[in-house]
């Protein structure tokens, strides 16, 4: 696959994408106007203050969720449900406890059809990708949360998706655990050459696997900014250019929260809820 001719393509296109709760008459906005592009083959990760709606957003591109106005596109196409060529990787693992980590991990290839035997040499090759192989009879309650997390990766990758989106996909397990997993999943991206999307609220894990980082701005969120990661991989946490892309996606999300919580402050001064009032009265 020439990858020069396949990233000047978007695999992936959010445009003017916004999500609103609540009642029509009085809704309450989550997320506004979020446009930004994937490329093939790139890894991109979402950033943002904590609530913003970055869960959200993933889960529309997933095709779980309905923006209520704008448009997510994948080849040119809109994504209006789930689809066959975008997996997910949840941060509860979402394992069917009553099956084994095959019957998990073939589950999305039973569902399209797939003939058994087809199936149980994709769960084969996908287990001994993600380190599990001699573990397809076990359940999950006999797992640990990484084994667990290998599994939900081996599932996303069994039905070869060409985009795979990670929610929160390593804050649900120990740090030691998470680190070597994300060395593994930096090896998966090298190996496949698929697109990857990850929400994360850690800094570092998003400079370490990311070309491209998405930083949303608080709740309603919107793109505050798109910074492309170019360093060399495996990438050195204690080199100069980490630590400054670190620092600059630090100081973005800081300015963020500094905002809200001058909002805050702001709002329980007398003068300001008068004017308010006044506001919503004119």
């Amino acid at each position: 696959m020439d990858k020069t001719v396949d990233r000047l393509t978007h695999q992936m296109e959010l445009k003017n994408v916004s999500k609103e709760y609540g009642q029509t008459e009085d809704p309450i906005p989550a997320i506004q106007d979020v446009s930004f592009n994937l490329h093939r083959g790139e890894f991109a990760c979402i950033v943002g203050p904590s609530g913003c709606g970055k869960s959200t957003l993933l889960k529309m591109a997933a095709g779980l969720d309905k923006p209520t106005s704008g448009e997510i596109l994948f080849c040119g196409e809109p994504v209006i449900g789930p689809h066959p060529k975008i997996s997910m990787v949840f941060q509860s693992f979402a394992l069917f406890p009553w099956r084994t980590v095959t019957g998990n991990v073939e589950y999305g290839l039973e569902v399209q059809g797939v003939p058994k035997a087809e199936r149980l040499d994709s769960v084969e090759k996908y287990l001994e990708m993600v380190g599990l192989a001699g573990y397809a009879h076990l359940y999950p309650k006999q797992l640990s949360g990484g084994m667990k997390q290998r599994v939900g990766m081996a599932r996303a990758l069994a039905v070869d998706p060409e985009v795979i989106l990670m929610d929160e996909a390593f804050s649900a397990i120990d740090e030691f655990t998470a680190e070597t997993l994300r060395e593994e999943v930096a090896d998966i991206h090298a190996e496949t050459e698929k697109t990857f999307v990850l929400v994360t609220h850690n800094l570092v894990e998003a400079v370490e696997l990311a070309d491209k980082i998405i930083v949303l701005s608080t709740r309603p969120a919107r793109v505050k900014k798109i910074l492309d990661v170019d360093l060399e991989r495996p990438r050195d946490k204690t080199r100069s250019e980490f630590v400054d892309a670190h620092k600059s996606i630090f100081a973005l999300l800081k300015e963020e929260l500094e905002t809200t919580i001058v909002r805050r402050r702001i709002s329980r001064v007398p003068e300001f809820q008068r004017l308010t009032d006044i506001e919503a009265q004119s």
